[in-house]
């Protein structure tokens, strides 16, 4: 009998996701059409502005970053705590990507440091909303302002997450969202660029089908274009109507997963409270819709033991992530420290956080985690 293993995280699906795939199936039409569509005013209404989906949540990023203009010569500030998904979008674009310290208490951008980081050639910033929290996001608007930048913001960990009242994507420039297997929602795959401006909107509709100039129209139909003009890159970036039947039938259920995800991560905090070496990062769950769940273990050298340990008693964690600076693509020319970010990152450990574990999951999670920071030595 294989071993039951609490997972770091999952895919939660139900009857009404897969009956939602069979019924395309069933269509024998599975490319994009009119369920994109009608997932997009569905989206829409919930950021209440325009969103446009596509296949992933790097396309989105990708695409938002080409229609702001990026290309070779230009540089966009963004923190080296990321997943390479948002260094891969800058670079796919043929800008550079220059990598940021963090803030020692929220992992977020450092935007001092990255200020000293400014050229002739930066052009953008992208926060990255690690775990689905933002900071101060007025701050991150205000410096954009400052320096003439554009605000692409990577929002893949933060769907749903509440920033003075308003939804993350609700406002500000331009936000990109995942919707792969693991996140707030699902689709799949999958994800959004939601934003007011116009020119970005159509550009990214463009692209996300191989340049063809307002070949969406047609998809949504279901007929595609015989003739028609392409005047920039484009790339097969589109959603299907099966990624977005599962995403409709996902954001019906966005209110009840939501809450458990924030049930699970404050029991985790409660827990962890005064423990003298896990410490929980500071988010409001009142209004932060988390992704993941990170704990940072002072003194820890021995990650890999710990993670060993906790699967031989069948909890699954993990850790995010490596730095990109430290990957050999993305190493920085300059010579300047990371001191936040490489001290953060040798310490981190992620614990599992999905719709469906239980609070009593919750409780076996993290009472071995303390038995072990316990009984080992943390230093070794």
């Amino acid at each position: 009998m294989e071993k039951s293993i609490i997972r770091l995280s999952k895919s939660c699906i139900g009857p009404a996701e897969k009956q939602a795939v069979q019924r395309i199936l069933d269509q024998e039409y599975l490319g994009m059409g009119p369920e994109v569509q009608k997932f997009e005013a569905e989206l829409s209404v919930f950021f209440n502005r325009p969103a446009v989906c596509v296949v992933n949540g790097t396309a989105a990023l990708h695409l938002s970053l080409q229609a702001c203009g990026l290309g070779r010569g230009d540089e966009v500030l963004v923190s080296s705590l990321t997943y390479i998904a948002s260094f891969q979008a800058i670079s796919a674009t043929g800008a550079t990507p220059i990598a940021c310290d963090i803030h020692a208490e929220d992992y977020l951008i450092d935007l001092n440091d990255a200020e000293r980081r400014i050229t002739t050639r930066t052009k953008a910033i992208m926060p990255v909303h690690y775990t689905g929290g933002v900071g101060n996001l007025d701050a991150v608007y205000d410096f954009a302002v400052k320096h003439s930048l554009r605000v692409i913001e990577d929002a893949a960990h933060a769907f749903g997450t509440i920033y003075k009242n308003k939804r993350v994507g609700g406002f500000g420039d331009i936000a990109c969202f995942s919707f792969d297997g693991i996140k707030n929602i699902s689709s799949g795959e999958g994800g959004c660029i939601v934003t007011e401006d116009v020119d970005i909107l159509q550009k990214v509709r463009d692209a996300r089908l191989l340049g063809v100039e307002k070949d969406t129209e047609n998809r949504f139909s279901r007929e595609r274009s015989w003739e028609f003009d392409v005047k920039a890159q484009g790339w097969r970036y589109h959603m299907s109507d099966i990624m977005a039947a599962i995403g409709r039938e996902q954001l019906k259920r966005f209110s009840a997963f939501s809450e458990k995800r924030q049930k699970i991560a404050a029991a985790y905090d409660r827990i962890f409270q005064d423990h003298p070496i896990i410490m929980p990062l500071d988010r409001d769950y009142n209004t932060v819709v988390p992704h993941i769940y990170v704990v940072r273990i002072i003194g820890m050298e021995n990650r890999s033991d710990i993670q060993k340990q906790l699967l031989d008693i069948g909890i699954q964690v993990g850790y995010h992530y490596q730095p990109n600076h430290q990957l050999s693509y993305y190493q920085s020319k300059k010579l300047w420290d990371f001191p936040i970010t490489e001290g953060v990152h040798r310490e981190l450990l992620t614990l599992p956080l999905h719709f469906d574990l239980t609070i009593d999951d919750v409780k076996t999670i993290a009472f071995e985690l303390k038995r072990i920071c316990r009984d080992i030595n943390v230093d070794k």
